[in-house]
């Protein structure tokens, strides 16, 4: 693994870590972009009603990821691409795949896109 892709799949567990603890929201306050997106299997979401979703979501109780990539994007963007598998208490597990992109803004990576594509 590159630093680039260190850096971000960290910071992609550090997030799973906050939904998992019940303050997602908090976190992703923090690193979404102002016009960040996230494309759920529920719906599509902007940057307030995304939050809003992780506010009101039940906890994860596990989650892993694998498979992980980076593409780069030029000097202040990159996605990071993986696969899940993530589960709350008493459902069955999710596993799907997820893309991230990032933007450097002021020498913190961002969360500008995200998206979900759960397999069956």
């Amino acid at each position: 693994m590159d630093s680039l892709q260190v850096e971000l799949t960290t910071l992609e567990e550090r997030g799973w870590q906050a939904l998992s603890e019940g303050t997602g929201a908090e976190f992703y306050d923090a690193f979404l972009t102002d016009d960040a997106i996230m494309i759920l299997p529920f719906a599509v979401l902007d940057r307030t009603a995304a939050i809003a979703a992780m506010r009101d979501a039940p906890p994860w109780s596990a989650s892993s990821l694998s498979d992980v990539l980076v593409v780069r994007l030029g000097e202040a963007a990159a996605m990071l691409v993986y696969r899940a598998t993530a589960q709350r208490e008493g459902q069955p597990e999710y596993r799907a795949l997820m893309s991230t992109t990032y933007e450097r803004i002021e020498d913190e990576w961002l969360v500008k896109l995200h998206q979900q594509t759960p397999l069956s």
